[in-house]
């Protein structure tokens, strides 16, 4: 499946905050990307563009592509709630993100690879599709051959405390989806309503 592969500092200097993470690149130059970005003012945008770069942020910092986060908007309106806050929730529920919050691998990316090679187990079964939809009571661990793999085990560093809706056995290595996220508990900067008045238009 494709995926983006390009340089991840010039997408975060495009939205001028450290959506993928590098932020001590970000740091050392802040402008925007291109020979002239230096000397380039950040011009003010209209709604069109403002909701047009809040759906590219979403896509960017969770790693969908195009047809995916539409899929994905169309369930929202599907489910009951805030469209905005249940596709947050959808986010933040697939297995390659959960992998990430969970502290198993450093970044989406490397999560999604752990997914996609197959080193993942959801209820005791391998599962190598990272945009798989975890539901709440999912347990989440390690293949046995990848938990006695060092190398893998050793960049894993728990779950960070906040994450209130995900349960972390260092011990077990194993981690339990214990309910979809309330919005406000999830720490990604991103204005979901304006993804919603884009795809309404």
């Amino acid at each position: 499946m494709a995926r983006y592969t390009g340089p991840k500092t010039k997408i975060s200097r495009i939205f001028g905050e450290p959506i993928l993470g590098n932020g001590k690149y970000l740091s050392k130059n802040s402008n925007p990307p291109g020979q002239h970005g230096a000397n380039r003012k950040r011009k003010q945008l209209g709604e069109y563009a403002l909701q047009l770069r809040e759906k590219q942020k979403a896509k960017y910092t969770y790693g969908l592509l195009e047809r995916q986060f539409r899929n994905l908007f169309d369930e929202a309106t599907r489910r009951k709630g805030v469209a905005g806050e249940v596709l947050i929730k959808l986010l933040e529920a697939r297995l390659d993100n959960t992998v990430f919050r969970l502290g198993i691998a450093p970044s989406r990316p490397a999560a999604r690879q752990l997914v996609s090679h197959k080193h993942i187990t959801v209820n005791g079964i391998v599962v190598n599709t990272p945009s798989f939809q975890l539901k709440p009571g999912d347990v989440i661990s390690l293949k046995n051959k990848t938990a006695n793999n060092s190398a893998l085990t050793s960049v894993i560093r728990g779950k960070n405390p906040k994450f209130s809706w995900l349960d972390w056995s260092e011990k077990e290595m194993k981690g339990v989806f214990i309910a979809y996220p309330e919005r406000e508990n999830v720490p990604e900067n991103i204005k979901e309503q304006l993804i919603v008045e884009l795809y309404s238009k």
